[in-house]
């Protein structure tokens, strides 16, 4: 899938706030590069830690709260 139809598909997830949306990108990213697994279940070897977060996101499986 196209990074702007996983884009679209990710703000949908977050009600379209894009700043909460690229914080939590960015925090997934980040935890993928200190170690954490991917829950995609696609290979995910060649991507990029910030694609692989948007997926994630985009496909529900990681849940992005307004609470902290």
């Amino acid at each position: 899938m196209r990074t702007e139809q996983l884009t679209a598909l990710a703000l949908e997830r977050v009600d379209y706030d894009k700043y909460l949306l690229a914080n939590a990108v960015g925090k997934r990213a980040e935890a993928l590069g200190n170690g954490a697994s991917s829950v995609l279940t696609i290979d995910t070897l060649d991507m990029k830690y910030a694609d692989i977060a948007l997926q994630e996101i985009a496909e529900g499986k990681i849940i992005v709260s307004l609470e902290q």
